[in-house]
């Protein structure tokens, strides 16, 4: 299926013989081409949104969701995968594994998100109510804004389009600077944030507040990116280590988190219920999830379902493989912990002697290292870990039908409250980020700093595949500080269980076989494959020719 460098996805979304306003997720993805009658009414139109959010995800969902977010930033350590591994260790190059899959899987939201928005502007009848027409777009478009903002962030360029079959014909193209790809993602999601409704079709689908939540993330980015004001192309920081940000971003992601808050998101009660199966999906804390299937892939086919828990499963007494066996929290997540974090810690990773009564049910549960008594004595990763077919009835091999989460309230959160913090050292602006932290039993802080916030963070959101771009974020104005705290990190460091630690784990080794990280280290290299194809992506990136802007800000947040 991978054409070329833009094209690794099917270029139209395509039949709809399955979908319906009430389960919208049935809708199959198809290469069938597809004529003016194709959107004849306001249930076309919806359906043919129904790919965007699973199949075109599901290359990204697989691996580069949590070996880019918590391998790159050393969450995990992974010895034998080639997917997280040369990423923990800084010694990936062009012809790692995972790049190439990371780009097209990007791309392949990019090329299916270009496909619905023109198909619906092309071949929508009479019969479509514009009010249909702009919500599919607009659903669209914070897809692509979403996926635009992962590539800009991983690799600083990218190749922007807005036409698939137009670029399919054309594969030999320069890449855009990585500002023009970030603004070209605000706008899409500005574009989103607009026009999406309140309420949703059906559970799952984003709304505008979905699309708010995300300009936080956004705009926090741009915020380090540029020097003061609205982004013109001028205005581009070139001092990475200059210590503060664009206020005028810093604004716009605190007004953009708190429209967020006014849509109908509430932190879940229990930490632990964000990852069991009766609540995970579609539930109060969640802005967005990507919406997997459940069943077998022999029932439901390949593309539609969630394959993570496969992967992190340690053992077949608590998964349907043991593929995770030999994949753990890092040894630096483990010490990071606060002895207080005991709940996030219980749910996030395994620990000698913790009682998990979802897992191994037939058995009265599983107690970590005592149900198995040899088993090796590290951490193994508890979250997206959620047991067998007869523990849940929905559990089989690379199918556990539990969403993925792409954004939670608790982020928006986080995000107000770094925002609010602006340049300062601190911030007094303390509610939401409390909340957090009451949330998994730790107290509350008066004052907040960036220590304070990052520790937050990566504790929060642990497998979730953000960290890595939460130093991302940073490394565009304190480029040194991030470089550093990389290098003093236990990147791939083997321990074991020792009562006498804080942590409860001491460690026995240090990796002898990673690299020095450096300032090049922030960008990932693209893929020997990708550059064979387009020669012009082993070049400086090119401008990219914005239109006048569609969304006025000021409209946006009155």
């Amino acid at each position: 299926m991978k054409k070329n460098i833009l094209i690794s996805a099917v270029l139209v979304a395509g039949s709809l013989s399955l979908a319906s306003c009430d389960d919208f997720l049935t809708t199959q993805n198809t290469t069938q081409g597809n004529d003016e009658s194709f959107l004849d009414s306001d249930a076309s139109v919806l359906a043919t949104t129904s790919p965007l959010y699973n199949y075109v995800w599901n290359n990204f969902n697989d691996k580069a969701y949590y070996s880019m977010g918590d391998g790159r930033s050393n969450n995990l350590t992974a010895r034998w995968s080639d997917y997280i591994f040369p990423y923990t260790n800084f010694t990936e190059t062009a012809l790692s594994p995972g790049l190439e899959d990371s780009w097209n899987a990007l791309y392949s939201v990019v090329a299916q998100s270009n496909n619905v928005i023109n198909r619906i502007q092309k071949y929508s009848s009479s019969a479509v109510s514009d009010a249909a027409k702009t919500q599919g777009i607009a659903e669209a478009r914070f897809m692509r804004g979403l996926a635009y903002w992962y590539i800009g962030s991983l690799w600083n360029k990218g190749i922007i389009y807005t036409n698939t079959i137009e670029a399919s014909g054309n594969t030999v193209t320069p890449a855009h600077r990585m500002t023009d790809v970030i603004e070209f993602a605000i706008r899409d999601m500005e574009f989103a944030a607009a026009n999406l409704s309140e309420s949703q079709a059906n559970p799952g689908r984003v709304t505008c507040y979905s699309a708010y939540g995300m300009l936080s993330r956004f705009y926090l980015s741009m915020a380090g990116l540029t020097t003061d004001g609205e982004y013109d192309g001028a205005n581009i920081a070139t001092d990475f280590d200059r210590g503060n940000r664009n206020t005028y971003y810093l604004d716009l992601a605190k007004k953009a988190a708190l429209k967020c808050m006014e849509g109908p998101y509430s932190l879940l009660e229990n930490y632990g219920d964000l990852f069991a199966v009766k609540t995970w999906n579609n539930n109060n804390e969640s802005v967005f999830q990507l919406q997997w299937l459940s069943g077998s892939t022999d029932a439901i086919g390949w593309g539609a379902n969630n394959p993570i828990s496969s992967y992190f499963s340690w053992s077949t007494m608590v998964g349907e493989t043991n593929w995770g066996n030999a994949t753990y929290a890092s040894y630096d997540l483990v010490r990071t912990y606060d002895p207080q974090d005991r709940i996030r810690r219980h749910y996030t990773i395994c620990t000698v002697g913790e009682v998990y009564p979802d897992l191994n049910t037939k058995n009265d549960g599983y107690i970590y290292n005592v149900t198995e008594a040899d088993y090796e004595k590290k951490c193994n990763v508890k979250k997206h870990v959620i047991g067998k077919l007869d523990d849940n009835g929905q559990s089989y091999q690379q199918s556990s039908g539990v969403n993925t989460y792409m954004m939670r309230l608790a982020e928006v959160y986080l995000n107000y409250t770094e925002a609010a913090m602006g340049n300062s050292a601190s911030t007094s602006d303390t509610e939401y980020f409390n909340r957090v932290r009451e949330r998994a039993g730790m107290p509350r802080l008066g004052t907040v700093t960036y220590s304070d916030l990052i520790y937050e963070r990566r504790i929060e959101f642990a497998f979730e595949g953000l960290f890595w771009y939460d130093l991302l974020r940073r490394s565009y104005y304190q480029q040194s500080e991030v470089v550093n705290y990389l290098n003093h990190q236990d990147r791939n460091a083997s321990y074991e269980w020792d009562e006498s630690e804080d942590c409860q784990y001491a460690k026995t080794a240090d990796a002898d076989d990673v690299s020095t990280a450096t300032v090049a280290h922030l960008t990932l290299p693209i893929s020997d494959v990708d550059r064979g194809r387009n020669p012009l992506l082993g070049k400086d990136p090119v401008v990219y020719e914005f239109g006048p802007r569609e969304i006025n800000v000021n409209d946006l947040f009155k």
